[in-house]
């Protein structure tokens, strides 16, 4: 396979979109959890405490997410870099870990999606389960 400057440099605008994707949800995930905590503050329920401590775990994810999606990309810059100076060899390995990189952090993503869509399964069952339904 021949590795040239625009194959890494074909992966910016990909991770450039996660990373604004990432941050997106993590912007997100920050505003309800500073809504819930001051709803706890005002009013202790284990409820809360227990959609608290699921998003902590999402947040945890997300930030995996963004460290190996911004690896990805410094290893696609530093890719670049490398085909440019001639370290071609070097270039096809760090291009190969700048996708495994890459890879981890859509994997991790998966993950987040999981552990949401079970976060609101389990309200919406609690919702179900109401008197009066």
């Amino acid at each position: 396979m021949e590795l040239t400057l625009t194959t890494p440099a074909l992966l910016f605008p990909a991770i450039s979109l996660l990373l604004l994707a990432y941050t997106s949800r993590f912007l997100a995930l920050a505003a309800l959890i500073r809504e819930l905590y001051g709803r706890y503050k005002l009013e202790p329920d284990p409820r809360i405490k227990g959609q608290l401590n699921s998003l902590k775990y999402r947040i945890g994810i997300i930030r995996n997410m963004q460290v190996y999606g911004a690896a990805s990309f410094f290893g696609c810059v530093l890719c670049m870099i490398l085909l440019f100076t001639g370290f071609f060899i070097m270039a096809k390995w760090i291009f190969g870990g700048s996708l495994i990189l890459l890879l981890v952090s859509l994997g991790l993503s998966l993950r987040e999606v999981q552990v949401s869509i079970d976060a609101l399964s389990l309200q919406i069952h609690d919702i179900d389960n109401m008197p009066g339904k």
